[in-house]
């Protein structure tokens, strides 16, 4: 996916302060950003209309970011879709737990605008990639 398309991200966190700055941040980066303030309204979400990232806060009342992700992982439907922890939790144990519940990256807050729109731009290639070689991989066995 290049820049000039407009790739969407769903931005899950409690706070609205933060969801204003990384909506702002993703818009200036070239990305569509579709908010939400809680996880239950993030698995909805991304099954009606699947979004090509998700940037996922950890603390959040009645579902948290890990209990969020794992659901994706189980679901086909949002296995696919990479989502990038943002916390200001600095612990190794969960940074380490992103990762075992699914999560692609992690970025530590205060963050910085350059690395947020880098790693997001990062995995949405990734992403695009992962979906050439699948459908590559199809055509090859048909043939």
């Amino acid at each position: 996916m290049s820049r000039n398309e407009k790739a969407n991200v769903l931005v899950v966190d409690d706070e609205l302060d933060n969801l204003r700055l990384l909506s702002l941040l993703l818009k200036r980066g070239g990305l569509v950003p579709r908010p939400l303030t809680n996880g239950k309204k993030a698995i909805e979400t991304a099954l009606a209309e699947p979004p090509d990232l998700v940037l996922l806060d950890i603390q959040m009342p009645e579902m948290s970011g890990f209990e969020v992700c794992q659901r994706f992982m189980q679901d086909e439907r949002l296995q696919a879709i990479p989502i990038i922890f943002i916390s200001g939790r600095q612990g190794t144990d969960d940074k380490v737990k992103a990762f075992q519940a699914g999560g692609v990256d992690y970025v530590s807050k205060p963050f910085q605008e350059q690395e947020v729109l880098a790693r997001v731009w990062t995995h949405i290639h990734l992403k695009k990639l992962r979906e050439e070689l699948v459908n590559h991989n199809k055509q090859l066995k048909e043939k």
